[in-house]
């Protein structure tokens, strides 16, 4: 099985040498395409008016001046000539992505791209908590990522479906176990623009997120409520994002 890994926090990080562990207790034909730099919340970018610039950075592994999606791109059509992979693996990202994430998140992004071509495709996602900021635990995702890739890859994953694994922020032998879930919504009131000025005096802006003072509940079923109960999500995301149930209520209403 070869296999393509990639990410959106550049080569040089570390959830990049994780998820080609977890790949390598797959498959010893692994090659590693991830951008130069951070790329975190670029979303599903396309580079169309900037060159792409290739770095051979070691055996099978390259770095891409551009976002997750190119490196899919230039892996799978370039890179590994002929021969296109079997199996997309996108992270594993410091950090979760659940909820709203999806939208912005270049991990899932990654394995969108993937999954475009015809790949079945993983995104990988460790949730760290405010004691591990610095330092996730990254253990948990390499003792849980193989098997759980191995289980799903062998009940056949659909065409135009993302797998989404987002590990919880504990030791592995906290882990609850593995729960599929569907993709949850939260309080977005967090968001806030941080202005500022430099040292010109003119004011310049920070996307940020402040602290709730009263943290939601999440839903039952849903990616974060695994992950507040230590268990291991599994979301299927699907590539059609068509809403059949007011698509049936636009067709009567606009008749």
């Amino acid at each position: 099985m070869r296999i393509l890994c990639t990410n959106d926090d550049g080569i040089h990080a570390p959830g990049l040498k994780i998820v080609e562990e977890i790949a390598r207790a797959l498959s010893d034909d692994v090659w590693v395409v991830a951008p130069e730099l951070d790329q975190s919340g670029v979303s599903h970018s396309l580079s169309l008016n900037d060159p792409l610039r290739l770095r051979e950075v070691g055996p099978r592994h390259f770095a891409v001046r551009g976002t997750p999606t190119d490196c899919v791109i230039m892996g799978a059509r370039h890179i590994l000539g002929e021969t296109m992979p079997d199996l997309v693996l996108s992270g594993v990202n410091k950090g979760r992505n659940v909820a709203e994430d999806v939208v912005y998140s270049g991990t899932i992004a990654g394995a969108l791209e993937g999954t475009i071509l015809g790949i079945p495709s993983f995104a990988l996602s460790q949730e760290f908590s405010m004691e591990t900021r610095h330092a996730p635990l990254w253990e948990t995702a390499l003792k849980f990522g193989p098997e759980i890739l191995r289980r799903v890859i062998d009940a056949g994953v659909p065409k135009n479906t993302v797998i989404n694994v987002n590990f919880p922020a504990c030791a592995p032998d906290d882990v609850a176990g593995v729960r599929v879930t569907r993709q949850g919504k939260r309080n977005l009131g967090f968001l806030k623009v941080d202005q500022r000025r430099d040292g010109r005096g003119n004011p310049y802006f920070w996307i940020g997120f402040e602290r709730l003072a009263q943290v939601d509940v999440p839903a039952e079923g849903t990616d974060l409520a695994a992950l507040a109960a230590r268990y291991v999500s599994v979301t299927p995301l699907r590539l059609d994002r068509t809403d059949d149930e007011f698509a049936q209520a636009l067709t009567a209403t606009l008749k």
